[in-house]
């Protein structure tokens, strides 16, 4: 279960696009908060405090508590937009959660003990994590802030699916439902000799490719 995490928020009165310019050079950054029974609410917020938030997994996967002068809304990051060269955040998206209401969103996946594992241990093995995240559906108070899937037991040819992951309980995979096909590889284990031997195929192909004229004309040209 994630831990909760609280944000000071203040209420926003201004709107429109001039308003939030001035926001953000007063070092405040523009969001709303919409969903659940209530009516949508502009607010505002520390970028600093936003931007320290931004380097860490929990604020784009865990529940977080918006405190507005002590009424606290639980609700989940649903979109957030920077600047394209700055290191600036331009506004925030929260969406309200409530405690019997199921929700899906997006969580890390936490890789353990590949390290220890018979894949792991060899050299010449390459392990690659074709997911990094997960889409879930869950209550808020089942809410994972990540999801450990442990590589001990991998072992070269291995190859682990979405069906494989351990999920907490009343965690659910809802892409599991619509069938085999979705049920996509996270994790293999394969060969890592394999990659230069196919590199080396391609480049014989291609000088397979070069006419014999070709050669012959080169050969004379060093000659020359």
């Amino acid at each position: 279960m994630s831990i909760s995490q609280t944000i000071q928020v203040q209420r926003r009165e201004d709107e429109g696009k001039g308003a939030s310019r001035r926001l953000r050079r007063s070092g405040q950054v523009p969001a709303i908060v919409y969903g659940g029974d209530l009516a949508p609410v502009s607010i505002q917020l520390s970028h600093n405090d936003v931007l320290l938030a931004s380097e860490h997994e929990w604020f784009y996967s865990s529940i977080l508590d918006l405190s507005l002068n002590g009424d606290v809304q639980k609700v989940l990051l649903r979109d957030l937009q920077r600047h394209p060269y700055k290191q600036q955040i331009l506004h925030l998206d929260f969406q309200r959660v409530t405690a019997d209401e199921k929700l899906r969103t997006s969580v890390p996946l936490n890789f353990i003990n590949e390290e220890i594992s018979p894949a792991g241990k060899l050299s010449d093995v390459l392990v690659s994590h074709e997911l990094r995240e997960v889409t879930v559906e869950c209550l808020p108070a089942n809410l994972p802030g990540s999801i450990d899937v442990d590589l001990a037991a991998l072992t070269l040819g291995d190859t682990l699916y979405l069906s494989d992951i351990q999920l907490p309980e009343g965690v659910e995979i809802p892409q599991l439902a619509l069938g085999k096909d979705h049920d996509d590889a996270i994790v293999t284990a394969r060969p890592a000799r394999v990659e230069v031997e196919e590199e080396s195929a391609e480049g014989d192909e291609q000088s397979a490719d070069v006419p014999a004229a070709k050669v012959s004309d080169d050969a004379d040209k060093k000659d020359d």
